[in-house]
């Protein structure tokens, strides 16, 4: 029988064209992102607090170990995707969904790029009108 210190909880998260793997384990609050700790790993403080809303939200900030391995996209897309992955990941781990859902982490950001259509110059940008 497995130990309450060996379980290991998971979560997916997307956002834009970034995936994230999370892996959640009790210990000491400490937050790993593609083998680098999250404040070497992430350029800018706000995209770390953005990630860690999830583990605030729910008052398991220094109970969890977070391990997540995320790919594609860019570090705001990596963030909202490991964000997303980690409130799944807290709920398979049996804390309150509700508070969770009221803050929106539960929500997948479905925002992506738009595609560049022909005859434009962006997705939208058309090439400057001329009359003569």
């Amino acid at each position: 029988m497995a130990k309450k210190a060996d379980l290991q909880y998971y979560g997916t998260g997307r956002r834009k064209s970034s995936v994230a793997r999370v892996y959640v384990t009790s210990g000491t609050g400490k937050i790993v992102v593609n083998g680098h700790d999250v404040n070497e790993y992430m350029p800018h403080q706000t995209l770390v607090l953005d990630l860690k809303q999830p583990l605030v939200i729910t008052g398991t900030e220094g109970k969890y170990d977070v391990k997540a391995e995320v790919r594609g996209g860019g570090f705001t897309g990596q963030a909202g995707a490991i964000r997303l992955g980690l409130a799944r990941a807290l709920l398979e781990a049996g804390c309150d969904r509700s508070s969770l859902k009221v803050a929106g982490m539960l929500t997948r950001d479905s925002r992506k790029k738009e595609r560049k259509k022909y005859g434009l110059k962006a997705a939208r940008k058309a090439p400057q009108f001329s009359k003569r």
